[in-house]
């Protein structure tokens, strides 16, 4: 006995099928040379120099998707760059703020909170190790 589709199956399957594809693309599904020495798989990569991170300020590295901050010498802290509102990446750090360039979100550079919106959310915490001169994304 053989059934046709019904709409809402034809819907449902339509759905799934770009929520794949969403997903593995999201991920980087599809670009993957099999090639498991990245520096994104490296147990620590480095980032910067310690110099390169202004006390009272930071640095955001758009392509690692982090900002790491200085807030007093030698303490240093690292979040996600992407902002917490719709998803773009931070654009700068000054004034004592992670700065969001597309609807002028800021965050603090000591951990990340929300200073203005309209984000409501803060910036999740990276994890960086600093071993001597060097920051390292762990």
């Amino acid at each position: 006995m053989t059934h046709s589709a019904t709409r809402r199956t034809v819907l449902l399957t339509t759905v799934a099928t770009g929520a794949t594809a969403f997903t593995t693309a999201a991920c980087g599904g599809g670009d993957d040379d099999g090639d498991s020495s990245s520096a994104s798989e490296s147990p620590a990569a480095d980032l910067a120099r310690t110099g390169d991170i202004p006390v009272g300020g930071g640095k955001v590295f758009k392509e690692r998707k982090v900002v790491v901050t200085q807030p007093e010498e030698g303490d240093f802290k690292a979040f996600s760059a992407v902002c917490t509102h719709q998803g773009c990446v931070v654009a700068d750090v000054s004034g004592g703020t992670i700065n969001c360039a597309c609807h002028n979100s800021k965050f603090a550079i000591t951990d990340g909170a929300v200073r203005q919106g309209p984000a409501t959310e803060p910036l999740p915490a990276q994890q960086i190790t600093v071993e001597g001169n060097s920051v390292r994304l762990t």
